[in-house]
């Protein structure tokens, strides 16, 4: 399987390189990272063992990749727009497209631009941190779900994709129902994420320590997973003890839309809290918490604009 992977980012370069390893013909497109990449290779340290691929596949165009049998798509939600620039080059007529981004509304958009029968999605449970173009630090965590948009239920084309990430040793399950699966992630992905964001820059660990910021976190859980409830996604109510259960072991870590915010970079808001909000102001559910967080980071991201 001949694999492209646009955005080689954290997510990119940890299952890009994980792939590689596998021996699995991976080609990363790389533009700022791309002569450092012929230097010094790729790495991904990680307590579960380093990883270093000497000679990567770079390219600093699509055209120079050509058509493959999957694209691992894990740009920024914000840098979407692109894609209808980058993805045509590597279509042949069975390649797929994996989007490993975060929110809702990116299965979407692949399928509005390339057709829905191209379309997987993937949730990545990993705590990563891009330290230098070609260099990731892998804190914990790496599971992978991946799922059909189009179809549903678990393919052969799916369970392919699925054996060669498992095959490189990601712990990887398929799911029947992929959009349940993304909002199962945004209970954990609007809360921390945002409230890291809205508290001035803080880790997880900070928010589960303070009294009240872990309050509106665990009333915006109850908020996302009655929304997804509502719309027809279940999630079990005790989920969100789950997920909070989960976060303390990670200890200090910064999650991506804090990480992005302290660098200045734009934030995925409209993926992560305006869609969620958008769908559940559609079905007339109430989210007073999810409203508020989401007004208070669209104005920090003004303010961040302004600033520049």
């Amino acid at each position: 399987m001949k694999i492209a992977v646009i955005g080689s980012g954290s997510i990119g370069l940890y299952y890009g390189t994980k792939l590689v390893v596998a021996g699995e013909d991976v080609q990363f497109l790389m533009r700022s990272g791309f002569e450092l990449a012929k230097r010094e290779g790729i790495r991904v340290r990680s307590q579960d063992g380093n990883l270093h691929v000497a000679s990567p596949s770079v390219a600093q165009s699509c055209e120079d990749i050509g058509p493959v049998d999957l694209v691992m798509i894990s740009v920024k939600v914000t840098d979407n727009p692109v894609l209808s620039r980058l993805v045509p080059p590597l279509l042949g007529p069975d390649t797929m497209l994996l989007t490993l981004q975060n929110g809702l509304g990116n299965e979407d958009f692949l399928a509005a631009h390339f057709g829905e029968e191209r379309v997987l999605g993937g949730l990545c449970f990993v705590c990563l941190t891009r330290d230098s173009p070609v260099s990731v630090e892998h804190f914990g965590h790496g599971t992978l779900s991946l799922g059909e948009f189009h179809a549903g239920g678990v393919t052969p084309r799916l369970q392919a994709v699925a054996s060669r990430f498992a095959g490189a040793g990601v712990e990887t399950r398929t799911v029947d129902h992929l959009i349940t699966e993304r909002w199962r992630k945004l209970v954990w992905n609007i809360p921390f994420n945002g409230l890291s964001v809205a508290a001035g820059g803080v880790a997880v660990d900070q928010i589960l320590a303070d009294p009240e910021l872990h309050a509106e976190c665990r009333a915006l859980m109850v908020e996302v997973i009655a929304t997804a409830t509502t719309l027809g996604h279940p999630i079990h109510e005790d989920f969100g003890q789950v997920q909070i259960d989960r976060t303390y072991p990670m200890g200090a870590y910064q999650p991506s839309t804090m990480v992005d915010f302290l660098a200045g970079k734009p934030l995925e808001i409209e993926a992560i809290w305006g869609e969620p909000l958008r769908r559940a102001r559609s079905a007339g559910i109430a989210v007073p918490h999810l409203s508020a967080l989401y007004e208070n980071l669209v104005q920090v991201a003004q303010k961040s604009c302004d600033g520049a």
